[in-house]
């Protein structure tokens, strides 16, 4: 007579759990906190007004790059930490879905800015800048919120505005878009998130 199978509770309850948190980790969204947002709107606001005095204006492109460093680095830590504290790993499914819908239009951003730069088109870059990033914000908003899919639609949307803007408005437009838009949502979403 044949024995039957048995599987011990402990390791059917273990694979369960497993099986369970491997689930809820690849159907997750990274919650975007609003203090993301704010650091960043303050780098951009900071960058349209140094950009806009005599001495950098000549300067602007380098001065708009590093500030997206800086946004990029700041936003990039508070965003790290807020999906820690969801559980998320660095490497997991939400964040790199984030990651994922993020990086097509970034990289994009980056290949014409350089494209534009080498063919002296200096004045597309602001209007491609906000475009492009709008785009990825779009994309990326498939792991994030709505509210993020909203924001990058607004930068879209100002971004198309600027290719037709005469030159001395263009470092309005990337306050505008780079620190004022990311500087309102920041403080919707934080409010949303405190309840307010």
């Amino acid at each position: 007579m044949r024995q039957p199978r048995t599987v011990t509770l402990d390791s059917h309850a273990a694979a369960t759990l497993r099986y369970i948190r491997a689930s809820m980790e690849g159907a997750g969204t990274v919650a975007v906190p609003g203090s993301a947002g704010v650091s960043m709107g303050m780098v951009g606001l900071g960058a349209a007004v140094l950009t806009s005095t005599p001495a950098f204006r000549p300067h602007w492109l380098l001065c708009w790059l590093s500030a997206a460093a800086v946004a990029s680095l700041a936003g990039g830590v508070i965003l790290a930490r807020q999906a820690s504290l969801q559980g998320f790993t660095l490497f997991g499914a939400p964040v790199r879905k984030l990651v994922l819908g993020l990086a097509p239009g970034l990289l994009a951003g980056a290949a014409l800015t350089l494209v534009h730069w080498q063919a002296g088109n200096l004045h597309a870059i602001p209007g491609t800048w906000l475009l492009l990033y709008g785009c990825a914000l779009i994309s990326a908003s498939a792991s994030t919120t709505r509210v993020v899919g909203i924001l990058g639609g607004l930068f879209a949307l100002t971004g198309l505005i600027t290719f037709w803007l005469p030159d001395d408005l263009l470092t309005v437009a990337l306050g505008a878009g780079f620190g004022g838009l990311h500087l309102l949502f920041g403080i919707l979403i934080g409010r949303r998130d405190r309840g307010l």
